[in-house]
């Protein structure tokens, strides 16, 4: 059944089968055998993926609860957990998982080496509802119910070329609204928080050409090695490079928050307790590479 719902959810055997963390023979031998011992269909077959039938359908509503009612089993028996111990699941964006998050997560295993660390760093939004991961960090709010969520720094961002953009384009007019300047953005997707960014880059640069558009921060910075393209970067990233200049712009750079989540069930779970304390300690330290005054 929790196959069945996994198929339903994704829409097709490959994508069920990573949101399961299986293979897709395994998803699709298992929801074979499921049919057969049933004795009916619960997918139509089709050019664009699995279609529930009807009598799949009818049955979401029920299988909904009762993944839920267990996921709901899960976090509490893990919220039971007595001392420093067990594992620890936590979230992030690559750039900011790889620079800022991974030694965080180092030094605190370090330190308790009988809590099992795990970072995961994708764009896609893990769900701690689900227990897909236990804590996350991310730039703007979360959307899921039932978390406790905690503002734990600022991070600046600022507008930046390498020197041999500026040799040249030279540094862009932004009275005029920064014509004949190319540069590179993220693609907003499905993050708003990354809404401000570009929003903020039309309003000083609205003349400037956009060459591309792409989803991680290490590729912004890549395209600006290129000396093509401007880039809007996070500063504690940027301001390493010897190679880039921050420039002087019309209006004050962009802060955003960035804030911490975790399952309500899970907030007094010792490991996830003192990690967080942890976590907010050692962004403390580092506010003035994260926001730069």
């Amino acid at each position: 059944m929790r196959i069945a719902l996994a198929v339903a959810r994704q829409g097709s055997l490959s994508a069920a089968a990573r949101a399961l963390g299986t293979t897709q023979p395994t998803v699709s031998r298992r929801l074979d055998a499921f049919e057969q011992r049933i004795g009916v269909k619960l997918f139509e077959r089709g050019p664009n993926g699995l279609t529930p039938t009807p009598l799949c359908a009818a049955l979401l509503e029920g299988l909904e609860r009762m993944d839920e009612g267990a996921l709901a089993v899960e976090r509490r028996i893990a919220a039971r957990d007595t001392g420093l111990q067990g594992h620890l699941t936590v979230t992030s964006l690559e750039w900011l998982g790889d620079s800022v998050v991974a030694p965080i997560l180092t030094k605190f295993g370090v330190r308790h080496p009988l809590v099992t660390l795990e970072l995961v760093n994708d764009e896609r939004r893990y769900s701690l509802s689900r227990r897909e991961a236990d804590v996350a960090f991310r730039p703007g709010s979360f959307e899921q119910e039932d978390l406790i969520e905690r503002k734990v720094a600022d991070i600046a961002y600022g507008l930046y070329a390498s020197a041999g953009y500026l040799d040249r384009y030279g540094l862009p007019d932004f009275t005029a609204g920064c014509p004949g300047h190319t540069a590179v953005t993220l693609r907003e997707g499905r993050t708003p928080a990354r809404s401000p960014l570009s929003q903020w880059l039309k309003s000083i640069a609205p003349r400037t050409r956009v060459a591309l558009r792409t989803n991680t921060i290490h590729a912004l910075l890549s395209a600006v090695d290129t000396d093509e393209v401007l880039a809007v970067l996070p500063r504690v990233l940027a301001d390493r490079r010897l190679a880039l200049r921050r420039l002087e712009t019309p209006l004050p750079e962009p802060v955003l928050p960035l804030r911490l989540g975790v399952h309500a069930d899970l907030r007094e779970t010792p490991r996830v307790r003192e990690f967080i304390d942890f976590a907010v300690s050692e962004l403390a330290k580092r506010a003035p590479e994260l926001n730069p005054v």
